[in-house]
């Protein structure tokens, strides 16, 4: 009897257990399932998210070559003006030199001739003036040494 009872107790026990693995195997199946769906939906996020700057990437450099070839464009339409307005620039310049020579030729004579005239009268006016800054210097002197006189000795 206590052998039977000891085996009927062992047969519960295994039953018990098995029923419990049984959960424990389905509750674990359960989680890595729900482990696996979360992870293949951040793969797929993070996927579109990659694909969506990749996109915006080619975009953005499709505008940039599109920039860039019509500035390219443009510089070859307009750099044959370009160089024909330096051209006539240069021509420009070669024929206005000769004028510029003759309008210095006429200047300068005049400038000397003005200088000719301003010398004397610089001269003249420093001549008159020289003797009336002297007088003003004097005086300040003059000022300065009374008034150096009238201070308490240091």
């Amino acid at each position: 009897m206590k052998f039977s009872l000891v085996a009927a107790l062992v047969v519960v026990l295994a039953v018990v257990h098995g029923s419990e693995a049984v959960s424990l195997v389905k509750r674990d199946l359960q989680s890595d399932v729900d482990r696996l769906t979360k992870l293949i939906s951040d793969m797929s996020a993070s996927i579109t998210t990659a694909t969506q700057d990749m996109v915006e990437k080619v975009k953005a450099l499709d505008v940039t070559n599109t920039a860039q070839t019509y500035m390219e464009d443009s510089r070859a339409k307009i750099q044959p003006l370009v160089d024909k307005v330096q051209a006539e620039a240069a021509k420009l310049q070669e024929q206005v030199k000769p004028f510029i020579a003759n309008i210095e030729d006429q200047i300068k004579p005049l400038t000397q001739n003005l200088n000719a005239q301003v010398k004397p009268l610089t001269d003249n006016f420093h001549a008159q003036v020289k003797p009336l800054t002297d007088m003003m210097e004097k005086f300040f002197q003059q000022a300065m040494d009374q008034t150096k006189a009238l201070l308490p000795p240091q």
